[in-house]
């Protein structure tokens, strides 16, 4: 015998199937708030700064995730995200940075892994990031101020990484977890001006209390736009790091490389860092070292700061840095700062 639908049971039925599809996607607005007022002085800088600066323990941003179950293990996602200056309320971390510089991206991932297309964090930074007691702030963290930010004050000092924390125009593929141990493979692809491709790998080791990481970047490429280096050369930048939690104290270690082959300058870099849990919060320090073969000179950023936990998603924190290079007059930053992650 048939049976026949009422326009109920139809509604019921649709609503139903709805729910289901809903139930198998999701679609999430996220960002990160991060303000601070303080004085900053880098080595070499003529003056001081007075500020009320966007992004003191991590760069704020805002965007859109989503992913969709696909079945059988399988999930597409896709992560639109954009950096912001608080302060301003400009879009990107610098003028001329692109809208969705943190991530333009789609994944697909299984049982085999995920692959990701777009533009996508660098093989540099999260071995850099979570191998510091300061984590991703790119104002008061000793390694990725070496790392990742160039001093356009008449010193000449370039970041160890050269091609950016982030990649445009790549494909990434990362291996599923093996007993803690996961590695991800990237390569750049040139865009129509440009030519050249950026390749580099980095891998990671969590057990327990110990932390490894490595990672290796040879880049002909600059970014955020993919361009071609101005001097023709090949750029190549590696480290090595880890890291054990003692409670009482963990510690962090890392040292790397980068060289540009036309000019044959190298930088040698060395971070040692500790943090230690304190109250509802946590005191670090950092202390990072770089020797310049082309400028012949050193330089060494000491930081030490508070981080002190409000809630799940929100902390209050202090910093006080010094920084020094060769033949270049001193320089001493302190900030007091609120982030906010949603």
């Amino acid at each position: 015998m048939k049976k026949h639908l009422t326009r109920g049971a139809l509604a019921a039925a649709a609503l139903a199937a709805a729910g289901a599809a809903q139930a198998q996607s999701s679609v999430t607005l996220a960002g990160l708030a991060d303000m601070y007022v303080g004085s900053m002085r880098m080595a070499g800088d003529a003056t001081r700064r007075n500020t009320a600066g966007s992004g003191g323990m991590t760069t704020s941003w805002i965007g859109v995730k989503g992913v969709e179950d696909l079945g059988g293990g399988l999930q597409v996602g896709f992560n639109f995200t954009s950096f912001l200056r608080m302060g301003s309320g400009d879009s990107g971390r610098f003028t001329g940075d692109t809208f969705w510089s943190r991530d333009a991206n789609i994944t697909l991932g299984g049982g085999f892994g995920t692959v990701t297309l777009g533009r996508w964090m660098a093989p540099n930074f999260l071995p850099t990031i979570l191998f510091n007691p300061f984590g991703d702030s790119f104002a008061f963290s000793p390694l990725v101020l070496h790392a990742n930010v160039s001093l356009y004050n008449g010193t000449g000092w370039t970041g160890t990484s050269p091609a950016d924390t982030g990649w445009a125009n790549q494909v990434a593929y990362t291996t599923p977890g093996f007993g803690g141990l996961k590695a991800t493979l990237h390569y750049q692809f040139r865009d129509s001006a440009a030519s050249g491709h950026n390749v580099g790998a980095d891998v990671m080791y969590f057990s327990g209390p110990l932390g490894l990481t490595a990672f290796y970047e040879r880049a002909q490429l600059g970014n955020p736009v993919a361009a071609t280096y101005a001097d023709g050369s090949t750029r190549t930048n590696w480290m090595v790091g880890g890291s054990y939690d003692f409670q009482v104290v963990k510690l962090f270690l890392t040292h790397g490389q980068a060289r540009n082959d036309v000019s044959e300058v190298k930088i040698k870099a060395t971070q040692l860092g500790a943090s230690a849990p304190l109250g509802p919060g946590k005191l670090m320090a950092s202390v990072a070292q770089s020797k310049n073969s082309g400028l012949d000179k050193t330089r060494r950023t000491i930081a030490v700061g508070y981080d002190y936990t409000l809630s799940k998603r929100t902390d209050v924190y202090a910093n006080l840095m010094h920084d020094r290079i060769t033949d270049y007059k001193s320089g001493t930053s302190y900030a007091v700062g609120i982030r906010h992650r949603f």
